[in-house]
């Protein structure tokens, strides 16, 4: 006999004769259709289930997404060097393109390549890349050299690679939530923890203590508020800012326990309709490399290549006419020894000329190079570094000078950067006013 049975007794029956749950069995309930009743209906009805089962892919478990948020900057302080670039500027565009740093390490020494990432969490970036002036003042500017040096710098952004479509670029001074954020940390970091740090141990014994002001004592905090305010897990600096991240993750963590917790934290919370765990995120530092070792001055290959030195030839300026690159490295200091060679401590000239050369060429192996060079002399070897290094900048200024031209088109992504910007560091700054 046969009967037609409704859609909800169809449910009841396949619930009844097997023994897995009713929700394997969902295809089904999208179909209505006749079975038979008798002795072997219960093995057709599981049949029927079992079929469709089989025939069903399981959904594949939603990926969680993660997003990650790198922060970077450079001060627009005189032209941007081979240094600049090299070091930060390059390394950014990489991650940008490609999500990770070519060489990069965190403050124990880790390589970032030997992080295991969960296969059931989806990562996305989001990039910040601003121009810091609010750093540039920490000594006196001329106020419209200053503003020109800004927009070269972020022109020069653009011209190294970095998109405003994946990236956001900004000026400091253009999100007043920096300096106010760096006020309320002043008021919460000891004053003998800026006393460790070397770099104003070093800048105040050539300026002379008198003369240097609390803006250059203070800057590590500026530093810290610059990372804190969008809450960016990983910042990519060279090995000379160590020190300042370690600062900053100090801060992170007498700010959080200080402020950021007990019920009457909480309820302060609640009332400003913000979530309650701690405000700032632990910053992790990226120790970037710029060709396996930093770009070091022309004039002195223990000395870092540096916008502050007074001798333009110590440098070479991303924006140095070919002839102007080529006289610099015809000139540069190099020693009286055979052949060239790397990472001979008695050679730092040698090691770094190589380094530079090594990077403005990414695709080519250290051995390959010096298979190149390692019997020239330095006659031979200083013109084949100056058309490398010309080779690489040369696509560089040439896109600079187009968008450096189109003011409006610079101001515009400066304008959206910003925007962007003061959108996460406004919530930020809230949620720090809340806490103090």
């Amino acid at each position: 006999m046969k009967v037609a049975l409704p859609k909800y007794m169809m449910i009841l029956a396949i619930a009844g004769l097997s023994s897995r749950s009713c929700r394997a069995f969902a295809p089904t309930l999208t179909r209505s259709y006749t079975t038979t009743i008798g002795a072997t209906s219960s093995s057709r009805l599981f049949s029927t289930a079992a079929e469709v089962d089989e025939q069903a892919a399981p959904a594949a478990p939603k990926k969680k997404v993660r997003t990650r948020r790198i922060l970077s900057g450079v001060q627009p302080t005189g032209s941007l060097h081979l240094g600049n670039y090299l070091g930060a500027i390059k390394q950014w565009v990489e991650f940008q393109n490609t999500g990770k740093f070519a060489d990069a390490e965190d403050l124990d020494g880790k390589s970032f390549d030997d992080e295991k990432k969960d296969e059931n969490v989806e990562y996305v970036n989001e990039n910040f890349f601003c121009v810091v002036d609010l750093h540039a003042i920490t000594v006196p500017q001329d106020p419209s050299e200053l503003e020109e040096s800004t927009l070269a710098s972020a022109a020069l952004y653009i011209a190294a690679g970095i998109d405003p479509e994946k990236s956001k670029i900004f000026v400091q001074s253009h999100v007043p939530a920096h300096a106010e954020l760096a006020w309320l940390l002043n008021c919460a970091t000891p004053m003998n923890w800026l006393e460790r740090m070397i770099q104003f141990k070093d800048k105040a014994k050539k300026a002379g203590t008198e003369s240097v002001g609390v803006g250059l004592f203070t800057y590590p905090v500026l530093m810290a508020a610059d990372i804190l305010l969008y809450q960016a897990d990983r910042v990519p600096v060279g090995e000379d800012q160590r020190q300042h991240l370690e600062l900053a993750r100090d801060i992170v963590r007498r700010f959080n326990g200080e402020y950021c917790k007990g019920n009457p934290y909480k309820k302060r919370c609640k009332k400003a309709g913000l979530p309650t765990y701690p405000v700032f995120t632990e910053p992790e530092a990226m120790i970037v490399k710029a060709g396996g070792a930093r770009v070091m001055s022309l004039t002195d290959g223990t000395n870092k290549m540096s916008k502050s030195d007074p001798a333009d030839g110590s440098r070479i300026n991303v924006l140095d006419p070919p002839e102007v690159i080529r006289d610099k490295i015809k000139r540069c200091k190099t020693d009286a020894l055979p052949g060239v060679e790397w990472d001979n401590p008695e050679r730092p000239e040698s090691t770094n000329l190589l380094n530079i050369y090594a990077a403005v060429q990414p695709g080519r192996t250290r051995e390959d190079i010096l298979e190149e060079v390692k019997d020239m002399k330095w006659g031979e070897f200083k013109p084949l570094l100056a058309d490398a290094v010309v080779a690489h900048l040369e696509p560089i200024q040439k896109r600079y000078a187009e968008v450096r031209a189109d003011e409006e088109y610079l101001r515009r992504v400066l304008k959206e950067g910003a925007d962007a910007a003061d959108e996460i560091a406004s919530r930020t700054l809230k949620g720090a006013k809340v806490a103090m």
